[in-house]
């Protein structure tokens, strides 16, 4: 049934809609990477925002641990500049420098870097639209041995007790998205995402599995550059697998 629109009901959804339109067409900001990766041997690494934006903006900038809260110490980064005023189609570049301190030299450390628009004052009848960025930062010690390129095939995976386990051996994260288990074509294990950190290991529900039948374990993992990478491994009872790349496809 069709509800008909009065002049004054018609006069607010344009109203709404421009408010809509004008908000998308004023906030946006963009960063040149999905992911920062710092080498403990270099000084400072940096990083591009972009105000897409046609207005000015102020974009504030700071770093967090995983699960950080407001009694946690503060990582020993500097960001500079933390506060920067953008005019529209401005680029800024970001600045991190670590303290030399403080840090894990062992093995990867994982942050999280916040980049977020302060919106301006605004008149009235005017939308206001906070935009934040939050992407991950990897600090790598010096004197790590393994290659990060192969974190993810030196996972380790097994069945165990009507689970799947992984763990992760080696000094580095590893980013995974699109996990899925078949036994006989029958999906029985999936997730959209995981990370797994150094020395970390992770029980996985499986669900109604077969303790007899191998397990067709395929995944995504995410590299350096934020590119996507196929892995695939056949994993049977309690004996250690390692996942291997898959060939590419052409679709």
């Amino acid at each position: 049934m069709f509800s008909i629109l009065t002049p004054r009901s018609a006069l607010r959804l344009c109203v709404g809609l421009a408010l809509m339109l004008a908000a998308q067409a004023q906030a946006g900001i963009v960063l040149n990477t999905t992911r920062v990766i710092y080498p403990a041997a270099d000084k400072e690494v940096s990083l591009q925002v972009h105000n897409t934006g046609t207005g000015e903006i102020l974009a504030q900038s700071w770093l967090e641990t995983d699960g950080d809260n407001s009694q946690s110490r503060p990582p020993p980064f500097a960001i500079t500049p933390a506060l920067a005023r953008m005019s529209g189609n401005a680029k800024q570049l970001i600045r991190i420098i670590y303290s030399g301190e403080g840090m894990p030299s062992d093995r990867e450390s994982v942050l999280w870097l916040n980049v977020q628009e302060i919106p301006q004052t605004a008149s009235e009848n005017q939308l206001q639209i906070a935009i934040r960025q939050r992407i991950k930062m990897f600090y790598r010690p010096q004197g790590l041995t393994q290659d990060p390129r192969i974190a993810a095939q030196m996972l380790r995976w097994q069945l165990r007790d009507g689970r799947l386990e992984v763990s992760n051996p080696g000094p580095f994260h590893v980013s995974m998205i699109k996990l899925e288990g078949r036994q006989q074509g029958r999906v029985v294990f999936e997730q959209d995402s995981r990370m797994l950190a150094p020395g970390q290991q992770l029980q996985l529900p499986l669900e109604h599995a077969a303790k007899a039948q191998p397990l067709q374990l395929a995944f995504i993992s995410i590299n350096d550059f934020g590119a996507q990478e196929r892995y695939q491994a056949s994993v049977a009872g309690e004996q250690s697998t390692q996942a291997s790349k898959a060939e590419s496809r052409s679709d």
